[in-house]
């Protein structure tokens, strides 16, 4: 590669890195303006508009079509390499978490990581369940069904392994069963990452975002002791609880700025 085939390629990537930045920035300051359901509509707009554009203006770019707003490069892959793809993203969207979470740490302590952590799901897990909800159709007061629906689809799902069911008193449990992250930190003999306080904020969000009357209680999370075939566990209700209504401040804190 010549130097200024290397330039040109490296202001490609340069650019992408700063259109992500700067779009989620913008979701992120219409979050602490207007709120996160505005937001979220907001986005709904932005980003279906965003998206036909890119699309059309790529392809006119490179000399291909599109169909039905997917690049046809895109839509000659089949099954096996979409869902390999899909993998591949949802890993690079955990790494780019993980080096973000270092670089905070590592200049303002663990302490100014997990807040920062937090505050960014407190953001992107309403938009995640949001495209979800649009992606799969899902009904605005689905309930749990739709929740159960919805976890299927989070980028998560992709990377990790999780137990979805009802239980017995009709609340549905998710059982994170493979932790990507905290299996490396057991392969290194690291104890947990203790994820308990953005994991109160994540399911709280995700789980409101699909249907507001959703509840979540935190059933065990690092630093909680767990069983050994599950890192984390989380059960949803329609309606308070007691163990709900607590965990639902905390989550509800942190939405609106609030959390200590």
């Amino acid at each position: 590669m010549d130097d200024e085939t290397k330039q040109l390629a490296n202001a490609v990537l340069e650019s992408i890195r700063r259109m992500a930045v700067h779009y989620g920035l913008w979701f992120a300051n219409a979050a602490s303006r207007f709120g996160v359901d505005d937001a979220l509509v907001m986005e709904q707009e932005a980003g279906d508009r965003g998206t036909a554009i890119l699309v059309e203006r790529l392809c006119a770019t490179l000399g291909t079509t599109s169909t039905e707003g997917v690049p046809t490069p895109l839509a000659a892959l089949d099954a096996a390499q979409l869902q390999a793809l899909v993998k591949a993203l949802a890993v690079s969207w955990l790494v780019l978490d993980g080096v973000w979470f270092q670089a905070v740490e590592q200049r303002e302590g663990m302490a100014a990581a997990k807040a920062v952590n937090d505050a960014c799901w407190a953001d992107f897990s309403p938009l995640e369940a949001a495209r979800i909800k649009a992606a799969q159709t899902l009904p605005d007061t689905g309930g749990l069904d739709a929740l159960a629906a919805a976890f299927a689809h989070r980028l998560y799902a992709a990377i990790n392994e999780q137990r979805v069911f009802f239980d017995h008193d009709g609340s549905l449990v998710l059982q994170m069963t493979k932790c990507r992250v905290q299996a490396a930190r057991q392969r290194k003999g690291l104890a947990d990452y203790p994820c308990k306080s953005g994991g109160v904020v994540e399911y709280t969000g995700f789980a409101r975002a699909i249907d507001p009357r959703i509840t979540c209680e935190c059933i065990a999370c690092p630093p909680d002791a767990h069983p050994a075939d599950w890192f984390c566990a989380w059960r949803f209700r329609i309606g308070d609880s007691a163990g709900a209504q607590a965990a639902g401040a905390v989550a509800r804190g942190a939405l609106s700025g609030t959390a200590a």
